[in-house]
């Protein structure tokens, strides 16, 4: 198994059909592998929390997931919401539609009232769709998440087409230098693939392959 690849790996499953059972599963493959965390939605935050406290693998959840489309207040409620629950990281998705119309404020606020609900208790990663951006609105959503002091871009939900590109990944890293790190997520099925978006600047990756690219042999 490749440890150094399994060591920045987000486990994730965020189907709508997914079990506890299966989230039960995903994070004892997570503690085998040692995977970064395990990337669930806020329903099943405490199932996951409750298997893997005590190692090193973190609870992720998602805010806003997956269309960005909620209020600040409402994405910074659910914030607090998963951290009480357990998560020390959370993946949130901006408000698109507000950077499509060049409402950078509102972008910014709404970035802002998550990094304020989880200040000093979780990592705060921004999910800025890239499938849905341009170049131009790709960097302006780099930078604005750059101003508001998250840890992380992000560039995909994995459900609005096409997930993770390598030049996209690049244009990333180039806007938030070391400021920010990079999440690459979306279709990132094998090894090769992961292995490419860290040589373009990724310092995470987000998958539900993450046994197949490791090379886990699980019981």
């Amino acid at each position: 198994m490749d440890a150094a690849m399994a060591r920045i790996i987000d486990h994730t499953l965020l189907k709508p059909d997914a079990s506890y059972d299966q989230i039960e599963q995903l994070s004892r493959e997570a503690i085998e592998c040692q995977f970064a965390s395990v990337c669930v939605h806020p329903a099943m935050v405490q199932t996951a929390y409750d298997i893997v406290k005590g190692t090193n693998v973190k609870v992720c959840s998602v805010i806003g997931f997956p269309l960005g489309a909620t209020l600040p207040e409402v994405k910074a409620f659910e914030t607090k919401n998963v951290i009480a629950n357990g998560a020390t990281e959370v993946d949130m998705v901006i408000n698109i539609g507000a950077l499509k119309s060049r409402e950078y404020e509102t972008v910014k606020a709404d970035i802002d009232a998550v990094v304020e609900a989880a200040k000093n208790k979780a990592l705060v990663k921004v999910i800025v769709e890239t499938a849905l951006l341009n170049r131009e609105e790709l960097v302006k959503a780099c930078e604005i998440a750059k101003e508001a002091d998250a840890h992380f871009v992000k560039t995909s939900t994995g459900f609005a087409g096409a997930g993770a590109q390598t030049e996209d990944i690049s244009i990333m890293k180039k806007v938030v230098g070391d400021k920010l790190k990079v999440k690459a997520s979306g279709g990132i099925r094998d090894y090769d693939t992961a292995k490419a978006m860290v040589e373009a600047g990724a310092d995470r990756i987000g998958t539900s392959s993450g046994t197949v690219i490791c090379g886990a042999k699980l019981d």
